[in-house]
């Protein structure tokens, strides 16, 4: 490997060269940060939530009541819509965008709202909502009134393009998510 050659400065070149830059004033530091090393990648703090709330849903119920339930989930699909419509209710795809609570209600009066409530969400362009029907531990004998009922009902309304079980922190048993064709 060669070397390259190296010029020498005279005494005269250095002593011009003082000359030239004698009234120069040195540039002020900025004033700057010490860099410091990168935190490593970002968390996912968001997914990493979702996947925790996923994994608490998929181990089942902890209220000792919702247990006992027969496992009959209530769903519905309008005839020539995809399964993946029914799956994507089901896994909550659509944020739930109203809710109507049935509870107190007699049969006719829930029928009313019940109508009344799918009207509204339509003029509201609402895609998604909750019916609360209730599972009818304060009724006669126990047995719900209004379960069956609302989702005979809702399978009769055009506009109602699926309906599931609401999971358990809205519902469960006692609610149905209702995809609207808003």
């Amino acid at each position: 490997m060669k070397r390259p050659l190296q010029h020498r400065v005279s005494d005269e070149e250095a002593a011009l060269f003082r000359a030239a830059v004698s009234d120069a004033v040195p540039l002020p530091r900025p004033a700057r940060l010490p860099h410091s090393a990168p935190g490593g990648p970002p968390v996912p703090v968001q997914s990493l939530l979702d996947e925790h709330a996923a994994l608490a849903q998929s181990l089942g119920p902890l209220d000792p009541e919702a247990g006992l339930e027969t496992g009959e989930e209530a769903s519905y699909l309008r005839p020539g819509f995809s399964y993946q419509v029914l799956r994507k209710l089901r896994r909550g795809h659509w944020v739930v965008q109203g809710t109507l609570d049935l509870h107190g209600l007699t049969r006719h009066e829930a029928r009313e709202a019940v109508a009344e409530f799918l009207r509204d969400s339509l003029r509201r362009a609402r895609r998604c909502v909750r019916i609360v029907h209730g599972k009818g531990l304060g009724s006669k004998n126990r047995e719900p009134v209004l379960k069956a009922k609302v989702r005979v009902w809702l399978a009769q309304r055009e506009e109602v393009l699926a309906f599931c079980q609401a999971p358990a922190p809205l519902g469960g048993g006692g609610a149905l998510l209702v995809l609207l064709n808003a």
